[in-house]
């Protein structure tokens, strides 16, 4: 079974999807570890209610540690709002996938997460948003597709409006990835993602 380590920094609603995955069985997956950049972050206590460990850690070296410690397979970094370094991307190639609430390459890189990226496409008036899963490489936002889906925002008024209409789809995309990793399905070549 896929073991994996989920990396949050916020309430961690993308986390509870993969959580809700693998205790429903729907892909072969197991939360190992969550890892959270901030001591308040509400997904530890969702870890904790999960009966999963919990840890605020900002020490990356630790970080690799505890990895190393727990034998993670894949790291999902949901809602992480830091930016991993080469060392953790080089330890972790292809094994590192980040969540994103905009289609990319639309909305993305340094300074876009969160609320800022569904303020940017309500000021930029776009009427498509979605959300991708990519493989985390040392450009910010910058590694391979591994899924992308969009959804209609034209009728939206607010970013929260927005942010509430792209987490739903978050909330399916990434432990529809996770299991695809966990099935051996993804594989990268000529730094694309092919699905098996």
């Amino acid at each position: 079974m896929l073991k994996v380590a989920v990396m949050v920094s916020g309430g961690g609603t993308d986390l509870q999807s993969i959580i809700d995955a693998c205790a429903n069985k729907e892909i072969n997956a197991e939360v190992k570890l969550v890892i959270s950049n901030r001591k308040s972050a509400y997904a530890l206590e969702r870890a904790k209610l999960a009966g999963i460990k919990g840890e605020w850690i900002k020490d990356e070296e630790i970080i690799l540690q505890r990895l190393a410690e727990e034998e993670i397979d894949l790291v999902v970094l949901a809602g992480y709002l830091a930016i991993v370094t080469d060392t953790l991307i080089s330890k972790y190639e292809n094994r590192i996938i980040n969540i994103h609430p905009s289609l990319i390459p639309s909305f993305c890189g340094p300074g876009f997460y969160g609320l800022h990226v569904h303020e940017a496409a309500l000021k930029r008036g776009v009427k498509v948003s979605g959300a991708t899963v990519h493989m985390v490489s040392t450009v910010v936002d910058g590694g391979p597709i591994i899924l992308q889906e969009a959804v209609d925002i034209s009728d939206l008024k607010t970013a929260e409006d927005i942010q509430a209409r792209v987490l739903k789809l978050e909330h399916r995309l990434l432990p529809k990835a996770v299991g695809l990793f966990a099935d051996n399905r993804i594989q990268v070549v000529d730094g694309r993602v092919e699905i098996l």
